[in-house]
């Protein structure tokens, strides 16, 4: 046996083995601070191999030697408006196309190149690759001198350290194992066996701009599998198309079929930097992993009548834009590229003449820094009249991880759109409601046992391939905590299992898979908690059925926004609201490579990586239903016309909402950038955003004292004269005008309408979200408002993070105020912490949380109304045992505190609401079979006169600064630990401020 814990999150080292006693087990079954922590949407993405795809990382020192990508002064083809004596203007006007070819082009190509080779040459540097259409610079290995160098030429712009990125897909480990399949010999494809007519569901349709004719669609991603039925059409190359067919290992010309139009791989910077690809993958564009293969046809793919995994029939599937073509840029290896191919990527496409881009690929935990060199390249891009649909990241553990969240960029989180829910019934009739892709027994209980306890080998918790004992499974449901998903399911069929349950102790994502093998995932703590708990009550007589289908509770409801889905705020700029919508995303099934999927030809992901493409395909149909529209317009229609997912309105989840591609079609407005403003954004260092045309309004950070002024500039893109009406929704405590409330526009005509906003009893530090709405006859336009104001601390995160900077210690507090002007304030004076001592009887060591579990004492408080915060603390003396802390209201999760290096946990609530709060003390690692701790509360009214002190403010501030402060008491105090509350002001203007600790101790 072995001691282990999966989850999100968390560190490693080696895990304690726990002593023998009443309710003990010999050894625990999740220890803290194991190695054995799983994700299932990793910020490097786990592939379906289960290999992490970050084998080799570039985040290379700015300062030190590496691979590094040079930007050059002079704007690339794609922006280049004209200047330099005798080249003319390159940059495409408004609604054309960039011609790579025309003599202008090559004339300023030429001036580049030269420009380019007189800088390296100066530098002493070897070119690895070069850019020049939608970036003017290259990439190259530099010394710590050469960076030095090229930063002080007044030729050079930045010099930046290349970075790798990684898919954006959400998948649970795994380990396929096909002998079968492989590297495909170098063959041109043959038609399907059956040919399917074009069209949804294998339904012939007349191609057109509704199904996206004449568009090509590039895909930045892993490659291809050209053999796929979902490409198995011969189409002719549109006029403008100007690409190639790239040869490689695997890939012959033939291969571009005309629905694959074009194949180009780019590897260079990954070659020059590691030396070799990845085991497993080929020097060509053919996808050897299965998500390029698998985002391609989802934006793209043929429509075919029905798709067979594993001989199971699932049903029909097709592309969003079935008749646009695909045009394939390998950029990433092994699942990972740096973003020095992948700026040779783009820079291939805009000049192949795509006219859509989608880009599943993101960073870890979101960007970090606003105009980085792929963000400047997707600029240039849509300066060309590219439009740009990019993954926004499966972090929602946490808010504000958004990747690629430049403005000129539609950024896509995912949503539930097919519940594929089934249901855990144990023996004790308790129902826990999961998900499964596979067929389930159903029908009368089967006997169900822990791996654990089925097992002696390590890792049997987890049902390791190899860990557990045939005798002890045949003919059972096998309950595994998660960690290598497919492997554990592979064990338990080659002996002779029935069924697998998979939880997770700490909690994950709702994610499923086929695993041609009856599964059932649990993805919630709670679940695992009560499914473990069952499990230790009854060893040798746990009972379970299993069967398709639920009651709906495992989401809010379809569409909803997918648990994984990154979330808001933008964390780079606070003008900027991120993600623009939300597609389908989870459990989607389409084309995918065998080699990296069990020999599938078609297999469910799930992801950001997988709505993305349906927003490429949704705007490859507007794009080919409007050819003048640019790429702004075509991200307004889509955003404005999005509806309201099912358990979420805020803005910071579903952006706009879920997308609606017949409302877009006919949006009446649209609300757009200029490309000066967009321009002037890539060139501040601390863009803002809030003043850009977007259709949305960010006022992350905004000063509370004062209102905020902004215009948006409508425009009619219908056929008819309407009349639109401004309405606002939502926006709670906000004071919202809009100037004019009404505007009449003739077609092709703009108005500019004033929008004032003013914080009126909305509270400090916290988001309030809506909408402003314009209703016409026959259009609708809606753009979501968020807007938090700056209290006594920026966060770059929403509102359900930790509240870093609240609590403080009053011998040194400090705060950092987002207003300028006088300041003053007041406290409450300090009250004592109440707390007692209790005793309760062990639980099992090392095991999952469940209020009903032996092992968890649990601790009820009534909050009054005007409280301005609840403290809970528990602790123990004894150095063997670990506590856990939860403190809930009802059945919400208010703060959990499971640090496993300490049992001093603390879990609080600034500004509660009133009510009853019930605190759980979890003895997660008994130090035996009786537990001894301490438990510690305060509830710190908000208005209450406690134990006098004094507050020490600065009488003025500055927006930004930070300041000290210190709140002493008047007179000694007795031993122990105090709360007070502070509260500030300025001109009359009510702030909250902190909770504010003190401690007395007996030496002092």
């Amino acid at each position: 046996m072995i001691a282990g814990t999966t989850g999100v999150a968390g560190s490693a080292s080696a895990a304690p083995v726990g002593p023998t006693g009443s309710g003990s087990s010999a050894a625990g079954y999740f220890t803290p601070g194991s190695d054995k922590r799983v994700t299932l949407t990793d910020g490097a993405d786990r592939r379906p191999d289960g290999k992490n795809a970050a084998s080799q990382r570039a985040t290379v020192d700015e300062t030190r030697p590496g691979m590094y990508i040079v930007e050059l002064a002079e704007d690339p083809l794609t922006s280049y408006a004209g200047g330099v004596s005798g080249l003319a203007r390159t940059r495409p006007e408004a609604g054309d196309r960039l011609d790579v070819t025309s003599a202008p082009s090559r004339a300023y190509r030429g001036h580049l190149d030269a420009q380019r080779n007189a800088v390296a040459a100066a530098a002493g540097v070897q070119v690895t690759a070069a850019y020049t259409t939608a970036f003017n610079g290259f990439s190259a290995k530099l010394t710590a001198q050469q960076v030095t160098t090229l930063r002080a030429d007044k030729r050079v712009r930045a010099v930046t350290a290349s970075r790798a990125l990684g898919t954006r897909t959400a998948l649970p480990a795994a380990t396929p194992t096909n002998p079968t399949a492989g590297t495909p010999t170098a063959t041109a494809p043959g038609e399907p066996d059956q040919p399917v007519a074009s069209g949804v569901a294998g339904k012939p349709v007349k191609p057109g701009p509704g199904t996206g004719a004449g568009m090509v669609i590039g895909v930045l991603d892993t490659g291809i599998w050209p053999e796929s039925a979902s490409f198995a059409k011969r189409m002719t190359a549109p006029a403008t198309w100007r690409g190639t067919c790239q040869t490689g290992v695997a890939f012959v010309a033939e291969h571009c079929n005309g629905k694959i139009v074009g194949a180009r791989y780019f590897a260079d910077s990954w070659l020059a930097y590691g030396g070799s690809i990845p085991e497993g993958e080929v020097l060509s564009a053919r996808d050897m992993a299965g998500h390029g293969t698998h985002t391609a046809s989802t934006a793209a793919g043929l429509p075919l009548s029905n798709v067979t995994i594993d001989g199971r029939r699932f049903g029909p599937v097709s592309g969003v834009a079935p008749d646009a073509q695909i045009a394939v840029y390998k950029v990433l290896w092994g699942g990972m590229g740096y973003d020095a191919d992948i700026i040779a990527g783009i820079d291939a496409a805009v000049s192949d003449g795509v006219q859509v881009l989608n880009f599943s690929i993101g960073s870890d935990l979101g960007d970090w820094e606003a105009n980085t060199p792929i963000g400047v390249a997707f600029l240039n891009a849509s300066l060309a009249g590219v439009f740009v649909a990019a993954s926004a990241g499966n972090t929602g553990i946490v808010s504000g991880a958004i990747s690629n969240a430049a403005p000129w960029v539609t950024t896509v989180g995912a949503a539930v759109t097919n519940l594929d829910e089934a249901t855990v019934k144990l023996g004790d009739g308790t129902k826990l409601v999961g998900g499964s892709l596979d067929a389930l027994p159903g029908g009368n209980s089967l006997p169900m046992v822990f791996g654990e306890q089925a097992g002696s080998a390590e890792g049997s918790v987890y049902c390791e391939p190899g860990s557990l004992d045939p005798a002890k499974i045949k003919g059972k449901v096998v309950a595994c905590a998660l960690s290598d998903t497919f492997g554990s399911a592979a064990e338990i069929k080659a002996k002779g299992g029935a069924a697998m349950v998979l939880f997770d102790p700490v909690g994950n994502y709702r994610i499923n898979s086929i695993f041609n093998f009856p599964v059932v995932y649990l993805p919630t703590e709670k679940q695992a908690g009560t499914l473990f708990n069952y499990l230790m009550r009854h060893p040798t007589d746990a009972k379970v059925s299993l069967r398709s289908g639920g009651d709906g509770s495992s989401v809010p409801g379809v569409p909803s926004v997918a648990d994984f889905s990154s979330t808001g705020p933008d964390k780079v700029a606070t003008g900027i609201l991120k993600p623009d919508l939300v597609a389908p995303g989870s459990d989607i099934i389409a084309a995918v490579a065998p080699p990296g999927n069990f020999g599938r030809n078609y297999d469910a992901y799930s992801g950001t990586s997988m709505a993305s493409p349906y927003v490429a395909g949704a705007a490859a149909i507007l794009r080919a239903t409007h050819p003048t529209w640019s790429p702004g317009a075509v991200s307004s229609a889509l955003r404005t016309t999005a509806t309201d997912t099912v358990g979420t309105s805020s803005p910071l989840d579903q952006g706009s909402g879920f997308i609606n591609l017949a409302g877009a079609t006919d949006p009446g407005l649209v609300i757009e950038p200029t490309a000066a403003d967009l321009i002037e954004f890539s060139e501040t260092a601390q863009p803002d955003g809030k003043a850009l045309n977007l259709p949305a309004i960010s006022l992350r950070e905004y000063d509370g004292t004062r209102p905020v002024t902004l215009t948006r500039t409508l425009t009619n893109v219908s056929k008819a004269r309407e009349t639109y009406r401004s309405s606002v929704s939502g926006l709670d405590g906000m004071k919202v005008t809009v100037t004019p409330a009404s505007v009449t526009l003739e077609p092709g005509r703009s108005a500019t309408v004033t929008v004032t906003l003013r914080r009126g009893s909305a509270p400090w530090d916290r988001y309030v979200t809506g909408s402003i709405a314009w209703r016409g006859k026959a259009h609708d336009a809606r753009i979501p408002v968020t807007a938090r104001p700056w209290g006594i601390t920026p966060r770059p995160y929403g509102d359900d993070g930790e509240e870093f900077g609240r609590m403080t210690n009053g011998a040194f507090g400090s705060l950092q105020p987002g207003f300028t002007g006088p300041l003053d304030g007041r406290s409450t004076g300090y009250t004592p912490m109440q707390r007692k001592s209790y005793s309760m009887p062990a639980g099992v060591y090392g095991g999952v949380f469940d209020p009903t579990a032996t092992g968890v004492r649990k601790f009820d408080f009534t909050v009054p109304a005007n409280t301005a915060g609840i403290v809970v603390e528990a602790n123990t003396d004894d150095p063997n045992t670990n506590l856990d802390l939860y403190l809930y209201k009802g059945d919400t999760l208010i703060y959990s505190s499971d640090r496993f290096w300490t049992s001093a946990e603390q879990a609080y609530k600034f500004l509660p609401e009133p009510g009853r709060y019930t605190a759980y003390v979890f003895a997660q690692l008994p130090g035996g079979p009786v537990v001894d701790f301490q438990l510690s509360h305060a509830i710190i009214g908000r208005n209450a006169k406690y134990s006098g002190a004094t507050l020490t403010l600065p009488s003025t501030v500055e927006r930004g600064s930070t300041v000290g402060f210190t709140l002493k008491p008047n007179k000694p105090l007795p031993e122990g630990d105090f709360w007070a509350y502070t509260e500030l002001s300025t001109d009359g203007t009510v702030i909250p401020g902190n909770l504010v600790y003190t401690q007395q101790s007996s030496w002092q």
